[in-house]
C-alpha cells in the first residue's frame, strides 16, 4: 500500500493548487479524482477574472493548472473514485471504490467540489440529459438555431446565456428572483436581442411526450401561469457538495459542505478542506486556489509536527 505525506481528493482549481503546493513544501503529494482534472471549470466557456490571465475557456486553464502540476516528480494523479476517508491518528486511510486503490497519508485535503442542483418537478427525470441539461458548454451546440430556456439567474447561469444567445434562436430566462449575476454580465445579458427574463417565477414542470416541448411556470408575485415553448433547457439553480464519502468523518455541516476555519483546517487533526465544498461566502476559482495554497500550508506544517 502506498504511503504519501499529503493525498488530495479532488482535481480542480483547489486541488492543483494544493498539490503544487504541497510539492514545494516537500510533500510526497497524490492527488486523486475520477474525472479529469479541471472540475466544474472544464464546463465554464469563458472565465473572465482570473488576475493576470484575463478571457480564458475553462477547460484551457484547467488544461494550464494541470500542466503546472506535473512540473513536480513529487506529485501522483490517479484517477479514483474514492468511497472513504478513516482517520486513524496519525495516519489517514483513503478506500476507492476500485478494488486495488487503497492509500495512506499523514494528511488528507478534501477538494471535492460540488455538482449542480436539480429542481426535482415533474418532467425533470424524463428529459434529464435528452432535452435538460446543466453543461451549455457541453450540449449547447445541439440546439444552434433552436429555442432555448435557461433556469437561474446567478453567475453561471448569466454566463452561460451569454454564450448561448450568441447560437440559439431565442432565449428565454426563468428565474426565482431577479439577476444576481456581477452587474456588468447582467447587463451585457439585458442588451442582447434574443433574450427574454422572466424573473419572480417558480418552475411548475417541463411538458412533453417523447421530446421536451415547454417549461411551465407561475409568478411569485401574482400567481399568473406562463408556458414558454422550447427545444431545450439548461438548468443553474445552485450546487450540491460532493462530500457523500466523508459523511463519516464527522467534518460536514447539516448541508454536506466542510467545515473548515479560516485556515482550512477541519474538526479532525490531519484533515483539511480547500474550494467549493468547504464553508464559504465566494466560490470562484480564485478563491479556491487561495484555499488550495492555505491548506497545502497547514498540512505541511501538520506532517513536520508529528
Amino acid at each position: 500500500m502506498a504511503q504519501y505525506d499529503l493525498i488530495i481528493i479532488g482535481a480542480g482549481p483547489a486541488g492543483m493548487t494544493a498539490a503544487i503546493y504541497g510539492a514545494r513544501a516537500d510533500m510526497n503529494v497524490l492527488m486523486l479524482d475520477k474525472l479529469a482534472p479541471g472540475g466544474q471549470i472544464i464546463n465554464t466557456n469563458e472565465i473572465q477574472n482570473y488576475t493576470g490571465v484575463g478571457t480564458i475557456n475553462g477547460a484551457e486553464l484547467a488544461y494550464q493548472m494541470f500542466e503546472h502540476t506535473q512540473q513536480f516528480d513529487t506529485i501522483t494523479f490517479d484517477y479514483a473514485t474514492v468511497k472513504e476517508v478513516i482517520d486513524n491518528g496519525k495516519e489517514k486511510l483513503v478506500r476507492c471504490e476500485e478494488d486495488d486503490k487503497e492509500f495512506t497519508a499523514s494528511s488528507v485535503i478534501l477538494a471535492t467540489g460540488t455538482r449542480p442542483r436539480c429542481l426535482h418537478v415533474t418532467g425533470e427525470d424524463k428529459f434529464r440529459g435528452n432535452g435538460i441539461s446543466w453543461c451549455a458548454i457541453c450540449d449547447g451546440a445541439q440546439y444552434r438555431d433552436k429555442d432555448v430556456v435557461v433556469i437561474g439567474g446567478g453567475n453561471s447561469a448569466v454566463e452561460e446565456s451569454i454564450f448561448l444567445a450568441g447560437i440559439v434562436k431565442s432565449l428565454t430566462i426563468v428565474t426565482m428572483f431577479d439577476l444576481t449575476a456581477d452587474p456588468i454580465a447582467c447587463d451585457k445579458l439585458r442588451a442582447m436581442d434574443k433574450v427574454t427574463i422572466h424573473p419572480y417565477q417558480d418552475i411548475l414542470e417541463f411538458i412533453g411526450d417523447t421530446r421536451l416541448e415547454g417549461v411551465r411556470f407561475r409568478s411569485t408575485k401574482t400567481g399568473e401561469e406562463k408556458t414558454v415553448n422550447c427545444d431545450g433547457v439548461f438548468e443553474y439553480i445552485g450546487l450540491t457538495p460532493t462530500t457523500e464519502c466523508f459523511k463519516d468523518l464527522g467534518v460536514l455541516n447539516q448541508m454536506g459542505y466542510v467545515e473548515v476555519n479560516d485556515r482550512m483546517v477541519s474538526k479532525v487533526p490531519g484533515i483539511f478542506g480547500a474550494g467549493d465544498c468547504v464553508t464559504k461566502n465566494l466560490r470562484q476559482v480564485i478563491t479556491a486556489c487561495a484555499d488550495g495554497a492555505i491548506a497545502a500550508q497547514e498540512a505541511s506544517h501538520y506532517v513536520k509536527n508529528l
